[in-house]
């Protein structure tokens, strides 16, 4: 079992929960909220920040390469509603929907720091989370039937698996270049969301009927 140990520190006259565990410090979302309000509007401070699509994929990419459980199909429904002004969230509604493992307490570090947990993923893992948005892990639980004898990428369409193709070689120039996991996430990520919206695309104009033939 994990040794657990809970300590206070004075941030300008407000006490924050720092929790230790297996050599890692966190710090309590709460008690920061509680800094900037009164206690019974950190709850709202929190929930604010949940709504953030950015704070989202970050938690979501977090809890899909170090939480088994965590439920992807429910996250991207989160996520495809983040930012919208009727989008509301809680911590609670959060953990209990995906499964999450990572929800009152962050790491104590700033959030740039923070997202650098993401460089103990596999290369291969980077990859697939940033184009299927999930580990290898993952769909595999998910589809264990189908697992037994493919992969992930076995089930790719021809679009995605030429995004894939790009992403790898885009990744090694990153390597070459010293980027960070999380700063060559990052670029991938958008790499792959824009090149998919364009294969799609243009996928979509091929099968439009010829204009001249339908006028004829």
């Amino acid at each position: 079992m994990a040794s657990r140990k809970t300590s206070l520190i004075q941030v300008q006259d407000t006490p924050i929960s720092i929790l230790s565990m297996n050599q890692d410090d966190y710090i309590c979302i709460t008690d920061m909220a509680k800094a900037r309000t009164d206690t019974l509007r950190a709850a709202d401070v929190i929930k604010n920040w949940l709504r953030n699509r950015s704070t989202l994929e970050f938690l979501g990419t977090w809890e899909m390469i170090y939480n088994p459980n965590f439920k992807v199909v429910e996250f991207d429904h989160f996520r495809m509603e983040a930012g919208l002004n009727t989008f509301v969230l809680s911590v609670s509604e959060w953990i209990e929907k995906t499964d999450a493992v990572k929800n009152y307490v962050l790491p104590k570090t700033n959030l740039s720091e923070d997202m650098e947990w993401i460089a103990y993923a596999e290369e291969a893992d980077l990859l697939n989370v940033a184009m299927f948005g999930c580990t290898a892990k993952h769909w595999s639980d998910a589809n264990p039937d189908l697992a037994k004898n493919n992969n992930i990428r076995d089930f790719a369409s021809i679009a995605e698996l030429t995004v894939l193709s790009n992403l790898e070689t885009h990744n090694a120039e990153l390597i070459k270049e010293g980027k960070s996991k999380w700063e060559r996430y990052s670029v991938l990520y958008e790499i792959a969301r824009y090149q998919m919206k364009v294969l799609l695309e243009a996928e979509r104009i091929k099968l439009l009927p010829d204009r001249s033939k339908r006028e004829n």
